[in-house]
């Protein structure tokens, strides 16, 4: 591991813009195209806010780990809420647990799409983790 950044913070809607532009300043050494650095904010962004949204219903934390290898990001977002009971499903568009009209999904299908790798692991009543990669360059 070159560089990392760890953080953890309140699962709160507040938190969400800080914790991607925090991950988006940690970029800036790799001198990522505005581009690449828009897919990263945005993925981080429905990573997040799926912890926000669906991992707790009191409340809780996220556990944000981001690592430099080379030219790769690798962000890591932990939660230790519900978890998800079928990953596969929870992949599909649209697929919610939020009982919110205007929710369309998770965001996998998004983080998929601006990220070159997403991993998803969970334990019902345990938490989910995310594992965002990017080659930056």
């Amino acid at each position: 591991m070159n560089n990392y950044l760890k953080m953890t913070l309140p699962a709160k809607t507040e938190n969400v813009g800080f914790i991607r532009n925090c991950i988006a300043g940690f970029c800036i050494p790799l001198d990522p195209t505005l581009d690449t650095l828009n897919d990263v904010k945005t993925a981080v962004s429905e990573a997040i806010t799926n912890c926000v949204v669906h991992a707790y219903d009191e409340g809780g934390d996220v556990d944000i780990l981001c690592e430099i290898e080379d030219t790769v990001l690798k962000v890591t977002i932990h939660d230790t809420g519900k978890g998800i009971a079928d990953i596969s499903q929870a992949m599909e568009d649209f697929y919610t647990t939020s009982t919110e009209e205007e929710r369309s999904g998770l965001g996998f299908t998004i983080m998929k799409t601006y990220m070159d790798d997403l991993r998803v692991e969970s334990k019902v009543g345990a938490g989910t983790t995310v594992i965002l990669k990017k080659n930056m360059r």
